[in-house]
């Protein structure tokens, strides 16, 4: 999401190769494009070629590129309560911010301002949320009377949302009662999302400038700086081809999709984990950060899961290490573990299970 002509669309398209449409005009976006991406991730691959894997099997995240916001959004000005909606179901929000001084594109604001641009989005945000709340508010005051102890624990739960939104604090900075947690996942509300601020930059750089920078840091969130017309570049190459230009442009080897990736599973406080063998996919899924083998078993399969007996895991740096699965096991680092044991980001796991 961000303001028209952030660049939202053509970072879209850079990094899913979507097609979605892009031009030098506001709301060029009206339906939202939605496009499943595989992330990739290095540490894969070498597991994949350590243990001799048929192919690799990259997890996904869905990216949804909404139509920019404007001032007055949450009255509907630009369409913006049809495309606020749009972003209600997704589970976290990247907020593009322009931070290049092309002339050549238009700025719907006449001039180039990170933070009163990235203020704009926010406040109609709040202001979206702040309506959506009072009228929760008036339809669970009814229910109150009735003794409810979940409407009553959602009904100080939205009085606390509803002063910090009239105090431009974001829901999030309210704390959710165990009795009001349902209520509060079913409201949606925007400014409850965690939010990634992408830095839309010149060509070549890829620092976030230091208003943007102090701004993400003020609200506790990160931030990433990504050229939106370099990463377009970047994917009509192959990537040989592609690291050479990084490499000539002075950026890190890493690509903008695995950079966006990364910092989107730690905004979901997610981690990965993997399965591979000999002669079969290797593949990555992901968790919340605390689950257990368990919990891999079931992301794998839910059969799986029900039949559970160990898991064979070892860390994806170890298993590379040793070069197979039996000198892991030479060496003691592929271990045994039962339904409880936490995944680390980044084990390679092999359940054992009944059928």
């Amino acid at each position: 999401m961000g303001l028209p002509n952030a660049g939202k669309s053509s970072l879209f398209n850079a990094l899913t190769q979507a097609g979605a449409q892009a031009a030098n005009y506001p709301f060029t976006t009206i339906e939202p494009n939605v496009a499943v991406v595989a992330v990739p991730d290095r540490r894969l691959d070498e597991v994949a070629a350590t243990v001799g894997a048929s192919e690799v099997v990259y997890d996904t995240i869905d990216f949804h590129d909404i139509a920019g916001l404007v001032a007055g959004a949450h009255r509907g000005e630009g369409l913006g309560n049809q495309f606020l909606g749009h972003i209600r179901e997704t589970h976290a929000l990247v907020h593009v911010v322009r931070a290049h001084h092309d002339d050549t594109v238009i700025h719907p604001d006449g001039a180039v301002d990170p933070v009163r641009d990235i203020e704009t989005v926010e406040t109609e945000l709040a202001l979206a949320d702040l309506e959506q709340a009072e009228r929760r508010a008036e339809r669970v005051a009814k229910a109150v009377k009735t003794g409810s102890r979940e409407a009553v624990a959602e009904q100080t739960w939205l009085g606390k949302v509803i002063a910090a939104l009239q105090e431009g604090r974001p829901a999030r900075s309210v704390p959710v009662d165990e009795d009001a947690r349902a209520a509060a996942h079913s409201l949606g509300l925007l400014t409850s999302k965690p939010v990634l601020f992408v830095a839309n930059v010149h060509e070549g750089s890829d620092e976030v400038p230091d208003a943007i920078a102090q701004y993400a840091s003020s609200v506790g969130a990160p931030a990433l700086a990504l050229s939106a017309r370099t990463e377009a570049e970047l994917a009509e190459l192959d990537d040989e081809e592609a690291e050479v230009l990084r490499a000539g442009l002075g950026l890190s080897g890493e690509g903008g999709l695995e950079r966006l990736a990364r910092a989107a599973f730690s905004l979901l406080s997610l981690i990965s984990f993997f399965a591979a063998g000999e002669a079969k996919p290797a593949q990555s899924w992901h968790l919340a950060q605390g689950a257990t083998a368990w919990d891999a078993a079931g992301a794998i399969h839910t059969d799986i899961q029900k039949g559970f007996v160990r898991a064979e895991v070892i860390g994806c740096k170890e298993l590379i290490e040793a070069g197979s699965y039996a000198a892991a096991r030479d060496r003691g680092t592929l271990r045994l573990e039962g339904r409880d044991y936490v995944m680390d980001d980044g084990d390679v796991i092999n359940v054992k299970f009944t059928r």
